[in-house]
């Protein structure tokens, strides 16, 4: 079936008007000056639970930087946690006396930025009896949505 030069013209114009649509849905990706900060702000804010004086409102502090489908990857720690699992165990870490203080600092040594991500290469500064000792080098890999961390995927 032979089909007339308009009607062919009208579907290849259609199917441009259909790429445009789609690609004006696409987001455009957060500065990697928010990315930076957004990151820096979790390891603060962190530090800020792990004290043994912690309370609610700071791990509230730290939801508020995540998406609400956001998702936590530590195979070694369980697998896969939802924002709501992540959430209870906080508390759970909380009320048990898990956040006592020997996390004193976390130190970032290298971040990779890319397009709504960045991978982080940190130490955990812990408190011992006679000052205070760098843990291993660990490897996480943030992505981001909307301005938001959207998953952690924790490599260690």
């Amino acid at each position: 079936m032979k089909y007339p030069c308009s009607v062919i013209f009208a579907f290849f114009l259609c199917t441009i008007a259909i790429h445009d649509i789609n690609a004006q849905e696409e987001h455009e990706p957060t500065p990697k000056d928010v990315l930076v900060k957004l990151v820096n702000d979790y390891y603060t804010i962190n530090i800020k639970i792990f004290k043994a004086n912690s309370t609610i409102k700071d791990i509230d502090e730290i939801f508020e930087l995540f998406t609400d489908d956001f998702v936590y990857i530590h195979p070694k720690y369980g697998g896969t946690y939802t924002r709501q699992e992540l959430y209870d165990g906080y508390v759970r870490n909380q009320k048990k006396g898990g956040y006592d203080g020997s996390v004193i600092d976390i130190k970032v040594i290298n971040m990779i930025t890319g397009l709504d991500a960045i991978v982080t290469e940190k130490k955990f500064i812990n408190k011992t009896d006679t000052g205070t000792k760098e843990g291993d080098a660990q490897m996480a890999l943030f992505e981001f949505k909307s301005g938001k961390i959207s998953k952690i995927f924790e490599y260690w």
